[in-house]
């Protein structure tokens, strides 16, 4: 039951749209490629996982791994080893290999894949990228569809303070890596706008990260 009312809060309030908050706020510059250096390289890394949505949580471990052809699966379980769901990302696909009954939702799973695919950042390739100032701050930013993406560093390129993804009139969610040790950050955290939903990742080490 937990499960289900978690599922239901995620199904409601997905479906509402937003989009740019910063219409006549931003100057465009010149475009720049720097944001790439902090692209995460998940040869393998495993994270406490913890859920909160509308007062409901979850908690379990996730576990994202490049995979032979280049795509990154992701496998979220509980500590019990139940699974939530099993994603795969490619550059141009996204797979659904799982999912938990309860949670196979079109409107939960696109939520999902759009927070990872922040997370991935899938989209610095695409064609429709542009580059962006406010104030001190630098936005690398790629539209898809009706979603934009925003990828925040400062001035000289050497800090990723933040990542947007919007809408046309407002923010849908704010997410940040931090503490990047090979390449993988140590710290992620995803914070929606339009409703109480986060994500929040800590890295677990082993002895073959050492």
């Amino acid at each position: 039951m937990r499960f289900l009312l978690f599922i239901n809060t995620i199904f409601i309030f997905a479906a509402s749209s937003c989009s740019p908050v910063y219409k006549g706020k931003l100057q465009a510059g010149r475009e720049d490629s720097c944001v790439a250096l902090f692209k995460p390289d998940f040869s393998r890394a495993l994270y406490n996982t913890q859920v909160n949505v509308v007062g409901k949580h979850l908690s379990g471990l996730l576990i994202i791994k490049t995979m032979p052809d280049s795509s990154i699966r992701m496998v979220f379980s509980n500590e019990a080893g139940f699974k939530f769901f099993d994603f795969g990302f490619a550059k141009n696909d996204f797979t659904v290999y799982y999912i938990f009954d309860q949670m196979n939702k079109k409107p939960v799973i696109k939520t999902l894949r759009k927070d990872f695919q922040l997370i991935l950042m899938t989209h610095l390739y695409d064609a429709n990228r542009y580059f962006l100032r406010k104030n001190d701050d630098y936005y690398h930013s790629f539209r898809n569809g009706k979603d934009y993406y925003h990828y925040i560093t400062n001035a000289t390129c050497t800090d990723l303070l933040r990542m947007e993804r919007t809408g046309r009139r407002k923010k849908v969610m704010e997410a940040v890596m931090q503490h990047y040790r090979n390449g993988i950050p140590d710290t992620i955290g995803i914070k929606h706008s339009n409703f109480n939903f986060t994500i929040e990742l800590k890295r677990i080490y082993d002895a073959a990260d050492q």
